[in-house]
C-alpha cells in the first residue's frame, strides 16, 4: 500500500465519513484513512442511507490537496477511477468496469459502490464503500458484488488495491491536472452519441452523450443545442421511465 496513507481501523462506527470529518477538524493530515467493517449510519449522496453491513469495503480518505476549493469536484473522477481499477483487479479479466457520470461505477450493468465526497474547510473527505459480499436489496436501483461477478478477495485486500490506485491517480492529478483524469473516465464511459437523461436541479435534460468539459461538467447535445450538467442523476435512456 502506497506510504501517503495511514489507516485506522474500526470493527463498527457509526460514519466512516462522520470520523474523518472529526479527524480533519482536527488537524489530522493528508492521507489520514478510516475504515470500519461495519456502519450503522452510513451514508450516500443526497443524504441516502448506505446499506453497510460487514463483508464490504468502507473507507473515508481525508485529502488535503493544497489546491483550490473550487477543483475539489474534479476529485470524484479519480475515485471512480480508483474504484474501477480495484474492481478490475479483483474481478476475471474479461470483466469491464463502465462509469457512469459523475461517480458510478457499473458492473454488467449494476451498481457496484457509492462514492460520497464532503467538503471541510480546506479538506476533502473522500468516502466509498465497495461491495464485496453484500449488495442492497431494497434499493431503487440494480446492485452487485464482486463476489456475485466471479471475484476473490479479502476486504483488506480491496481496501489496499484501492488506495494503491488513488494514490496514483492523485500524484498524476496534482501533477498534469484534470486532462488525463478526464481522458480516462471518459475511455470507461459511454460512447459518444449515447443517448443519456439527466435529472439536474429538478428538471429532466434528455440528449446525447457528448463528453465532458474541461471541469468535468457532463455535456449533453440537446434539441436545444449543447447543455453543461454540473449536478444531477443520471441513467441511459432506455433504462429510464
Amino acid at each position: 500500500m502506497t506510504k501517503q496513507f495511514t489507516v485506522w481501523h474500526h470493527d463498527k462506527i457509526g460514519s466512516t465519513n462522520d470520523e474523518a470529518r472529526r479527524l480533519a477538524v482536527g488537524g489530522a493530515p493528508h492521507g489520514t484513512v478510516v475504515h470500519a467493517d461495519q456502519q450503522t449510519a452510513g451514508r450516500g449522496r443526497l443524504s441516502h442511507s448506505w446499506f453497510s453491513p460487514p463483508g464490504n469495503l468502507y473507507v473515508s480518505i481525508l485529502l488535503r490537496t493544497g489546491l483550490s476549493a473550487a477543483r475539489s469536484g474534479e476529485l470524484s473522477f479519480l475515485a471512480a477511477l480508483a474504484v474501477a481499477d480495484t474492481v478490475e483487479v479483483l474481478l476475471p479479466r474479461q470483466i469491464r468496469a463502465m462509469l457512469k457520470w459523475p461517480n458510478d461505477v457499473i458492473i454488467n450493468g449494476a451498481k457496484i459502490a457509492g462514492i460520497l465526497l464532503e467538503q471541510v474547510d480546506e479538506a476533502t473527505i473522500m468516502g466509498i464503500g465497495l461491495n464485496v459480499l453484500e449488495a442492497p436489496s431494497n434499493a431503487a436501483y440494480k446492485a452487485t458484488t464482486i463476489v456475485a461477478n466471479g471475484g476473490i478477495a479479502s476486504v483488506d485486500d480491496a481496501r489496499d488495491i484501492l488506495l494503491d490506485s488513488l494514490g496514483q491517480h492523485l500524484s498524476t492529478w496534482q501533477t498534469n491536472g484534470f486532462a488525463p483524469i478526464r481522458v480516462q473516465w471518459l475511455n470507461r464511459s459511454y460512447p459518444i452519441g449515447a443517448a443519456i437523461r439527466a435529472s439536474s436541479a429538478g428538471e429532466l435534460v434528455v440528449g446525447h452523450f457528448a463528453g465532458l468539459d474541461l471541469d468535468g461538467a457532463l455535456l449533453l447535445d440537446t434539441p436545444f443545442g449543447r447543455q453543461r450538467i454540473l449536478a444531477g442523476e443520471v441513467v441511459p435512456a432506455e433504462r429510464s421511465h
